[in-house]
């Protein structure tokens, strides 16, 4: 479907692509990761004739349609669902010919297409698409100007889906969306009928939607078979194999190297060095192992506060005289790690602006201690950064008191070391603009942190690192996000917002998958017409049973969580001990030390072992007991 050879292109006097070559058969779901900056979108403008290579070629498919979201949201008085059938041009103009056509032969072909490119079924299959990502049939008909950007370009995603591209590029396609929609196009992806190239640093969508991954990494493409997690396990191995091949190529050289130094003036063993000198040059230049520079974020720990920190009773809440939320009777402690759900327009930032006491209560009441800190991140307030000033300037506003080493390693805890605190904000990427509101919002180590889409603009590896630092992390969380992998591994309660009421959800993120899914066939049935609807109690009920099972293996669920944690602080350290034994440097001393070094990592992949058994075992266990619940 799409060949790329030997692409070169330069950006701004900086190489992004080097001789770069892919092939993405027909039919296959890719994911193009890397690095922000790396050049995932600058190739999708290249497949799109927007930029001309410097180098190499680009080639589709011979009468292929290739399809991508308009970078412009639509606008004007149509309705959304006309907005959307409009996209699909050839039944637009075969529909206008048939009604206007009187040569019964032409309309006879008219007709013949009309039906070969299914076009009765059009208005329904776009009501479909638009009702996935949020609109109901009301909202259907309303005019796109009716709407906000971020809505519109809703929009402008249920088009590209509608008119089924045989190539169907998409870039970060769910930074639009709330969870309940990305829950519906990573479904609608999985099954996508063409050919599926998608930008993404969503964990989740990568691993439902994509059998094979594309890595940009320094200027190459380099393809993998499989979803994320099999890309991530594969590479890792791979940097292992070059780590160890390094390690021993540097301790031969260090060995002839030594040899060398000993005997090249002892004319009895000239021969010899001589001929080990020309060995260190067949050898070549070591090997070289270059992994991308991690980012790690610490939020700072707060003291400790009496339960509960905040509590509502009987709230109502809203803007004026009218009411978003009502009978508010809700509670947040310290170890409280909660996820709000619901969709757009529900109420979820409502909520979070009246927990971070950026709104009041239009009545009832609201408990807090005088001493509470609250941290509040909205992915807009990136628009309140100064330009012009850099993160030290931003931080040294907050901490004016602070001497200047602590406003530093404050920064230093997200990334910014002395070369980038030091960078004026216009020229920071967006996923460093997002570290540094973190960074901003926890100066004073915070009880709570409210977390609205707090991952917009973060990269994987970031992303990763943010769950690290909220797992981590000893106060409590509130969070807001259309990243369901965030979800899961932060979230230990889950909150659904929705009809004006705030209650706690009795389930975890795969039974929300599952309401979601029963709320769509109770719509589509309408209520009757298709069976029987259950009652709210039957479905609450199934709920709590299921939420009964999932409390007995609670036990094994932690055994397993903790093996986790285990492991991957292992293999921290062994990345760390393998770079000290990468290091040149290290084989200029003494050889003990490089022998100390080597036993301590056999036995870190020893530790390693025992932990993945145990992870196995304790996790089959977990498989078995959930079966039988």
């Amino acid at each position: 479907m799409l060949h790329i050879n030997d692409l070169v292109f330069r950006f701004g006097g900086r190489v992004l692509f080097d001789q770069a070559s892919v092939h993405i058969p027909a039919g296959a779901r890719i994911g193009l990761v890397g690095r922000n900056g790396a050049g995932k979108s600058t190739l999708f403008k290249l497949i799109l004739n927007e930029l001309a290579a410097d180098g190499g070629d680009i080639s589709i498919r011979p009468r292929a349609r290739t399809g991508c979201v308009a970078q412009e949201a639509p606008e004007g008085e149509t309705s959304l669902l006309d907005c959307v059938l409009a996209a699909d041009i050839e039944r637009s103009q075969l529909l206008a010919e048939a009604e206007h056509s009187h040569d019964p032969h032409r309309l006879a072909e008219v007709h013949e297409r009309l039906n070969a490119i299914d076009a009765h079924s059009a208005p329904s299959r776009a009501a479909s698409i638009l009702a996935g990502l949020g609109f109901d049939a009301v909202q259907q008909a309303r005019p796109v100007s009716s709407y906000s950007g971020g809505w519109r370009m809703r929009v402008a995603l249920a088009a590209v889906l509608f008119i089924r591209p045989d190539l169907l590029l998409l870039d970060e396609p769910t930074n639009h969306l709330d969870l309940e929609a990305t829950l519906w196009l990573q479904s609608y992806l999985g099954s996508y009928p063409g050919t599926l190239l998608v930008i993404s640093h969503d964990r989740e969508l990568l691993n439902e939607v994509c059998n094979r991954i594309v890595h940009l990494e320094r200027t190459k493409l380099v393809s993998y078979g499989g979803n994320y997690d099999d890309f991530e396990r594969t590479r890792r191995e791979k940097m292992d194999l070059a780590a160890k091949a390094q390690v021993k190529q540097l301790e031969q050289r260090r060995k002839i190297q030594s040899f060398i130094d000993r005997f090249r003036a002892k004319a009895t063993k000239a021969r010899q060095a001589q001929s080990r000198i020309k060995m260190l040059e067949r050898m070549g230049p070591p090997i070289s192992v270059i992994e991308d520079r991690s980012i790690s974020f610490d939020f700072p720990d707060p003291d400790a506060l009496s339960p509960p920190i905040i509590a509502i009773d009987n709230g109502i809440a809203g803007y004026g005289d009218k009411t978003v939320l009502a009978d508010l009777n809700i509670r947040v402690d310290m170890d409280d790690r909660i996820a709000l759900l619901g969709a757009n327009g529900n109420g979820k930032s409502t909520l979070s602006k009246v927990l971070s006491g950026r709104l009041k209560l239009l009545s009832g009441d609201m408990h807090r201690p005088a001493k509470l800190r609250i941290g509040y991140f909205a992915q807009h307030q990136t628009d309140e950064l100064d330009l012009g000033r850099t993160p030290y300037d931003h931080m040294l506003d907050l901490m004016k008191a602070a001497p200047e080493s602590k406003v530093r390693a404050q920064l230093g805890r997200f990334g910014f070391e002395q070369d980038r605190a030091d960078v004026k904000v216009e020229n920071l990427s967006g996923g460093e603009k997002a570290r540094l509101l973190f960074a901003l919002m926890s100066r004073d180590a915070p009880h709570l942190m409210i977390l609205d889409e707090p991952t917009n603009h973060l990269d994987i590896d970031s992303r990763e690192a943010l769950v690290a630092a909220l797992n981590a992390y000893e106060g409590a969380v509130v969070l807001v996000s259309h990243d369901p992998h965030l979800v899961e591994l932060v979230a230990d309660r889950l909150w659904l917002v929705a009809d004006g009421k705030v209650a706690p959800f009795d389930g975890d993120l795969a039974d929300y998958r599952k309401f979601l899914l029963d709320q769509a066939r109770d719509a589509r049935r309408g209520g009757g017409g298709g069976g029987e609807r259950p009652s709210a109690a039957t479905r609450k009920n199934d709920r709590r049973a299921a939420a009964e099972a999932r409390a007995q293996t609670a036990p094994l669920r932690k055994k397993v969580q903790d093996a986790e944690k285990r492991l991957e602080k292992l293999n921290q350290d062994k990345t760390k001990l393998a770079a000290k034994l990468a290091d040149p440097k290290l084989y200029s001393g003494p050889g003990e030390t490089v022998t100390a070094l080597q036993k301590e990592l056999a036995n870190l992949e020893r530790e390693i072992a025992d932990t993945e058994s145990l992870w196995l075992e304790v996790h089959e266990q977990l498989e078995a007991a959930t079966a039988s619940a």
